[in-house]
């Protein structure tokens, strides 16, 4: 089902580009950034689903765990500065890039301990309170000039402030390719071949593509947003282990019934500080995969807007399921965060770039003539975006609050409960009855 509605969205999108005549240069970067963007909203809705879908846990402070990945792991991983560099230029540790994501990993992971431990033993509404605290908290710790960046020992390290910190630490596609290419490169007893030299040849020319700008750049793309496809297979494997596991049945019997599990004598706090920490870990993942390729980030890039973003795909896909949630990711993406923008695209080319008007009351003015209101409605896509996305979400409220998947029956025992089938007619039951009594 999830491969069927990929590729249905794909053909979509490359019909789309194909009637009006889209360049290949400009299929490519919109298949490229389509699929960046499923993947990244289905990895997000699959951990926020280990914390909702799973434990009834109601958070809404994403964005704090995923700046905590993104700025720890830069702290990290990004080079040495001196001192008397400006406040944007704050270096870090220059440690390797892996260490710095299993270091942004854990930070989030202990910022949700930080979370957990007063929160959790609050419910519904006011954890959701507490931690969308916790994001504003982070965002403007982020922003504060006091942590900005000072000098140590002779080095320039700190966050940045408002200006943001810069992201050199490295590739994360780069480094993916050299660790499939190392045991190569000791086989053959010699240095490692340029990254880009393994696959860029072998795409564009042994494909036939001609794509004559920054031909690197959109191979770059193309590859990374598959990378972070094949890592949202494994998020998807990781939860439906933990789902079917022990630890994942006493997850979902504290969604329903708390008082119940705990009744059982099954510690639930100290579960749910578990799935809230691992789920914590994988947000700051994503956000490192998301915003590491940028080159920079600041702090308000981390609005509460983004956690809105993950909890709308999770709730068109339905909660509790994890195929749902690679499902609402996928819907959301085309559809409501990437399809308005790449619709406005192919109307703007289809049209050959129409003048719109500058306002709406000009837009209005010329009634009944609807073409500029059109034209302005169409400029003005990108605001509407959040209207789109509001009413779709009250009208999931209202006609299917479970969501596309949601609310499936599920089996709470580890072994099967059916009838054992009887071997021979006439065998006697343990209590000396006949079996079809």
């Amino acid at each position: 089902m999830l491969l069927a509605l990929l590729l249905g969205i794909y053909v979509v999108y490359l019909i789309g580009g194909l009637i009006i005549g889209f360049p290949l240069r400009g299929l490519v970067n919109q298949i490229g950034q389509l699929t960046f963007w499923i993947a990244v909203f289905g990895m997000a809705a699959l951990a926020l689903n280990l914390q909702w879908g799973y434990t009834g846990l109601f958070n809404i402070g994403i964005v704090a765990f995923m700046a905590t990945g993104v700025y720890v792991t830069a702290i990290l991983s990004k080079p040495v500065y001196g001192s008397g560099t400006s406040a944007a230029e704050v270096g870090g540790l220059g440690l390797p890039l892996w260490i710095g994501i299993i270091g942004g990993m854990l930070a989030a992971a202990l910022m949700g301990l930080i979370a957990a431990l007063p929160a959790l033993r609050l419910r519904a509404d006011y954890l959701a309170i507490v931690t969308i605290a916790l994001s504003e908290i982070v965002r403007f710790t982020l922003l504060s000039d006091t942590f900005s960046g000072s000098d140590v020992g002779g080095y320039r390290i700190g966050l940045g402030g408002g200006d943001g910190i810069i992201l050199d630490y490295g590739d994360p596609l780069e480094l993916f390719i050299k660790g499939l290419s190392w045991p190569f490169d000791l086989l053959l007893g010699q240095e490692h071949v340029l990254w880009e030299d393994v696959y860029l040849g072998a795409i564009v020319e042994t494909a036939g593509l001609v794509i004559t700008t920054n031909p690197k750049a959109v191979v770059d793309n193309f590859v990374y947003a598959g990378l972070l496809l094949v890592v949202m297979g494994g998020f998807y494997a990781l939860l439906v282990r933990t789902g079917n596991s022990p630890f994942g049945r006493v997850l979902k019997a504290i969604r329903e019934d708390e008082d119940v599990t705990n009744a059982l004598g099954k510690n639930t706090n100290q579960f749910k500080i578990k799935s809230f920490m691992v789920g914590c870990a994988l947000m700051g993942l994503v956000g490192i995969l998301w915003f590491g390729t940028q080159g920079s980030v600041t702090p308000n890039t981390f609005r509460p807007r983004i956690t809105f973003y993950i909890w709308i795909a999770l709730i068109i896909g339905g909660s509790g399921s994890n195929t749902g949630s690679v499902l609402g990711g996928a819907i959301f993406a085309a559809f409501l965060y990437q399809g308005p923008r790449y619709f406005k695209n192919i109307v703007e080319s289809a049209l050959g770039d129409p003048s719109a008007p500058p306002s709406f009351g000009p837009a209005i003015a010329e009634l009944p003539d609807v073409v500029p209101l059109l034209l302005y409605t169409l400029d003005s896509l990108r605001q509407l975006q959040l209207v789109i996305m509001g009413l779709v979400l009250v009208w999931l409220m209202h006609n299917r609050p479970e969501g596309i998947l949601g609310h499936r029956k599920e089996i709470a025992a580890s072994v099967p409960l059916t009838r054992p089938r009887r071997e021979q007619s006439g065998t006697l039951a343990a209590d000396g009855g006949d079996l079809d009594e």
